[in-house]
């Protein structure tokens, strides 16, 4: 009598949980993939969104665990989404080739004062140490100004378009050379103000500069306020002059609509120097929130980007980003 072993009951449903468990670690990452490479982040989803390199960090481990438990499918899903992620967040720490531009080298500087209660002093430090020639802020209150030009901005950047207010809606742009059509505009999500006006730079074409701060995406309520002032930004002018949006955009290069923004003639400057890895903002009052990138400096793609980097200013959640920019020649 000829009889066949059978595998146990328990071997088989050992290995059908560890299927389902592969899947249920690779589906989050699959999904996430989905998100980023479609831009579907609606509602909560928004705020997600912005630890897309955290996720992009993991997906290449979980790939190879799928691989390691031989889950072949679960492997495959995996693989594709962590190419990605990885493929759509890695590029920011590699340096891009810059444009040919022949003009004078440009510091620039933006900084979120956090309800004007940044150190002054740190910041003015900053201008000065690094020989900055324009500085956008945002979140500029009447005290802080004052406490800026009384510690020697007043000296160092003595050209101005301020719109300071208390709370958290104030904005200011400082700079080295003369500004003209200089103003402010008032966001209509949380009615933040964003100070613009025009640089005459010697040896260059006027470059146009904003300090921009849309809507922050704290709660889903606002995230309609978010959409709306993301879509108001400035495009870029290609067929026009140079301009530069420089602040805090409560979005990372993983939003769709900064991403759409960028789209339309920018470069952001942390990106095409190999920095666009570095937080700019977090952890906020405590709270464990790893660092996000929400700081950026977008710049006409005919200005080249020679560096940047970030700095931390005591009083703020955010760290200052500075780059250096060379324009092009008038």
């Amino acid at each position: 009598m000829i009889t066949v072993d059978t595998p146990p009951s328990g071997g088989i449903r050992g290995g059908r949980w560890a299927t389902a468990a592969c899947w249920l670690t690779v589906a989050p990452v699959a999904a996430w993939a989905l998100l980023r490479l479609a831009g579907l982040e609606r509602g909560p989803l928004v705020l997600t969104t912005a630890f897309t390199p955290y996720v992009a960090a993991v997906a290449p481990a979980v790939a190879v665990l799928a691989l390691a438990l031989r889950r072949r499918a679960p492997a495959v899903v995996a693989a594709l989404a962590a190419l990605a992620l990885v493929g759509a967040v890695a590029p920011r720490a590699v340096a891009d080739d810059p444009p040919s531009a022949g003009g004078p080298v440009l510091r620039l500087l933006t900084a979120n004062l956090r309800l004007g209660s940044a150190d002054a002093a740190a910041l003015v430090a900053l201008v000065r140490a690094h020989r900055v020639d324009v500085l956008t802020v945002q979140e500029l209150t009447p005290q802080l100004a004052a406490d800026l030009d009384r510690l020697g901005l007043a000296t160092l950047l003595p050209h101005r378009s301020l719109s300071p207010e208390v709370g958290a809606t104030g904005s200011g742009l400082y700079a080295r050379q003369p500004l003209r059509d200089t103003g402010h505009r008032r966001n209509r999500g949380f009615f933040f103000t964003q100070a613009y006006g025009t640089v005459a730079v010697p040896g260059a074409p006027p470059l146009r500069v904003e300090s921009a701060h849309p809507a922050a995406p704290y709660d889903l309520d606002v995230v309609p306020d978010w959409w709306t002032d993301q879509r108001a930004q400035p495009p870029a002018t290609p067929g026009a002059g140079i301009s530069v949006l420089a602040g805090d955009f409560n979005a990372t290069l993983d939003h769709a609509a900064l991403r759409e923004l960028i789209a339309t003639g920018y470069t952001d400057a942390a990106d095409a120097a190999g920095a666009g890895l570095a937080g700019t903002w977090g952890p906020y009052d405590g709270d464990p929130i790893p660092p996000v990138t929400i700081d950026h400096v977008l710049v006409d793609r005919r200005i080249a980007v020679r560096a940047a980097g970030t700095w931390p200013v005591p009083g703020s959640d955010h760290r200052a980003l500075l780059a250096e920019l060379r324009l092009p020649a008038a």
